[in-house]
């Protein structure tokens, strides 16, 4: 999911591309996006973004200006149509009284006239009529709503996919800035919205402590932010004093100001703090200069921000001006450009992943950027080398935008040295010297020594462990890291071994008996396991969490699982077309499977891995329930169950679930606020059940 948008933009005007191949670049587009969007807001502080905010930017506006130039190509799960992404299943839904929308955004002075110009257009303003707009700093935190009842908390929810939020009420109420009993006298129903952020001070004491303790050093103070936020224990939330910026209004029983300046005072008025740089613009001239201030201000500001928002300040004119799709028509960001500065490349080192890509990495000459040593930077791949004509001792051009690794936006090529020659990307793994081939149409050049790869396999142990693998409390990636020095694990059954390190791990700096003693119960407590999360701690590629019940599901044991991949090596053997009829699996997965299980040191250490586990398949489906070898699709609000419980529920009756209606859908559970989908299911004639219906045909 690395492609930019320069690298997915065609070499052809957009207007000018085929319909077939327009519609491929969308369906592309809407799955890097949200792939991005999944990262960037994923309820697990361990998942971190992996572009800048300038990245994504282009990635949206790449899709607005396919949307403009093929209308009839706009897809259902559009970019264009999303706010955010679903609460996430570890916490109660709270739907919002009042959408929280995203917003549109403004790169350059133009877009700000552009804005301003529709806002005429829409509401029939004189040229000469001033457009009265506030302009405040954009946070880069966490949305929130808070919802007062009698000037009282009653719950707090995240802004989710927009309709439906996250209910941390229990971890706001840590937050010393968000008062639990509002100071001043407000309507009964008084909902407010506004950004947990961390300030970078806080942010740097926090990682300071991490390090010391072992734990998780965060990328960003958003990251951390969101992970405090969204913590099952709220003495965490509380530990890494969180802020809050008040600046809009939600849900209200009656209204308490004509503008959006007046609530923001009452807001004030009542215990909230609103951001000081927010002030009163007559004009463009007068946004544009404020835009100006808060830029030259930012890198002193002991918190993040990516630009700056303005509103159109009368709340008459914004109801009148609405929405479309998203976003509201009386508000936009003007984003700030990406930070740069110039240092110099003094190296490409190679890294090797889990699944051997090989992935180039500058080592770069320390410069300050956005207030921010940087002294690497991603270049993603040998193709990204080559068309940047990146070379070992270039000025290079760096940009920073968002707290993500940065990257090398160009070559200074006329600084070059005269001697200087173009990088060769390696043909050989630099850690275990096998081949690095890179298969046919792919971007990525891949270590081929597997198991006998020394970082591939650290960086599988790592994987095996992870939370949606094995999941083992208190075994992260610096204790891997420190046991694979130590030479006590080189193998996943390594780690089951470890119980019998209990003393020395003990001895330990940062351990003790009570930490190895958990550690080892961690441990224990795994050996009996899901098969499927087994197979998806092994860290084949293309193999992930969904892949790997399905193989889980049909062959029950892993030992036959490896069976079936070994003979599959002959494409005509019956194991082999077995494996790629699998719904959902087909040719490039199983042959990631047949070269993962014949790799030479994989068969030893499956072998040696089931000799310290037993694993447990997953229950086979149902063949005789009412719904076996059905398509359900679940829409709308489930009250009564998660999404994730229903779905694991229709699966348990031998039934698919799809996230989308189509022909092939047999019957749609429509919860309330089921919209697109239960009006395509009515016009298909597809069986459609409330989530009462549902319940009692399962029980059958």
């Amino acid at each position: 999911m690395s492609l930019s948008a320069e690298e997915l933009r065609p070499d052809i005007p957009l207007a000018a591309l085929a319909e077939d191949k327009a519609t491929a670049l969308l369906e592309q587009l809407a799955k890097i996006i949200a792939y991005h969007d999944s990262r960037y807001h994923a309820a697990d502080e361990r998942i971190e973004p992996e572009i800048s905010d300038a990245e994504y930017d282009a990635l949206v506006r790449l899709n607005t200006e396919m949307e403009a130039a093929f209308p009839t190509l706009v897809r259902r799960d559009s970019p264009s149509r999303r706010v955010g992404v679903a609460a996430a299943s570890q916490f109660a839904k709270i739907t919002h009284a009042v959408p929280m929308l995203s917003l549109g955004n403004a790169f350059d002075d133009a877009d700000l006239f552009d804005f301003t110009a529709r806002i005429r257009r829409f509401l029939a303003l004189e040229e000469a009529q001033a457009i009265e707009m506030t302009a405040e700093p954009k946070i880069d935190g966490l949305s929130l709503s808070l919802r007062y009842e009698d000037g009282q908390l009653v719950h707090a929810a995240t802004r989710g996919d927009g309709t439906i939020g996250e209910d941390v009420t229990a971890n706001v109420r840590t937050i010393s800035e968000i008062p639990s009993i509002l100071s001043a006298d407000v309507p009964q129903v008084f909902e407010v919205r506004g950004e947990v952020y961390m300030q970078r001070s806080d942010f740097d004491a926090l990682n300071t402590e991490q390090e010391k303790q072992g734990g998780k050093i965060f990328a960003n103070p958003r990251n951390a932010a969101a992970g405090a936020l969204r913590q099952k224990d709220a003495r965490i939330t509380a530990s890494r004093n969180l802020r809050f910026f008040a600046y809009a209004v939600g849900d209200l029983s009656s209204a308490v100001s004509k503008t959006h300046k007046g609530f923001l005072d009452i807001l004030g008025k009542a215990g909230f703090k609103v951001n000081p740089l927010t002030t009163l613009c007559q004009n463009e001239a007068e946004l544009i200069a404020h835009y100006r201030k808060i830029a030259d201000a930012r890198p002193r500001l002991d918190y993040d921000i990516d630009g700056v928002v303005y509103k159109v300040n009368r709340h008459d004119w914004q109801e009148r001006l609405g929405q479309v799709s998203r976003a509201p028509r009386w508000a936009i960001a003007h984003k700030f450009p990406a930070e740069q500065a110039e240092t110099i490349l003094r190296d490409i080192e190679i890294q090797v992943g889990r699944t051997g890509a090989l992935t180039p990495v500058a080592r770069l000459e320390p410069v300050l950027v956005g207030g921010v040593t940087v002294s690497n930077a991603t270049l993603h791949n040998e193709d990204e080398i080559r068309r940047k004509d990146i070379r070992i001792g270039d000025h290079v051009i760096l940009q920073r935008a968002g707290d993500v690794i940065p990257q090398i936006v160009r070559v200074r090529a006329e600084k070059r040295p005269e001697d200087s020659k173009a990088y060769i990307f390696p043909d050989k793994c630099p850690i275990c010297g096998h081949d690095a081939i890179r298969p046919e149409g792919e971007a990525v050049r891949r270590c081929t020594g597997g198991f006998e790869c020394e970082a591939q396999r650290r960086e599988r142990l790592k994987h095996f462990v992870s939370r949606d693998a094995m999941d083992i409390d208190g075994l992260g990636s610096q204790l891997i890291d420190l046991f694979y020095d130590k030479g006590w694990i080189k193998t996943p059954a390594d780690i089951f071994r470890l119980p019998e390190r209990r003393d020395e791990i003990a001895q330990l700096e940062r351990m003790g008996e009570k930490s190895a003693a958990n550690l080892v119960t961690a441990i224990n407590a795994v050996r009996e396991i899901g098969l499927e999360k087994l197979i998806f701690g092994l860290g084949i590629r293309q193999i992930g969490q969904a892949t790997a019940k399905l193989l889980a599901t049909r062959y029950q044991r892993l030992d036959i699982l490896m069976k079936a991949c070994i003979n599959a090596r002959d494409n005509t053997h019956p194991d082999y077309q077995e494996l790629i009829a699998i719904d959902q699996i087909g040719a490039s997965v199983t042959d990631d499977l047949v070269r993962f299980f014949n790799e030479p040191q994989t068969a030893p250490v499956i072998t040696d891995l089931l000799s310290q586990t037993a694993p447990v398949p997953p229950e086979a489906p149902a063949q005789d329930s009412p719904v076996s070898g059905k398509t359900i699709v679940f829409t709308g609000t489930l009250e009564q169950l998660s999404r994730s419980e229903a779905k694991a529920q229709a699966e348990k009756m031998g039934a698919k679930v799809s996230g989308a209606v189509s022909a092939k859908t047999d019957i749609l559970v429509a919860g309330p606020g089921a919209g697109s989908k239960l009006k395509k299911a009515e016009a298909l004639k597809i069986e459609i059940l409330s989530e009462e219906e549902w319940l009692s045909l399962a029980s059958r």
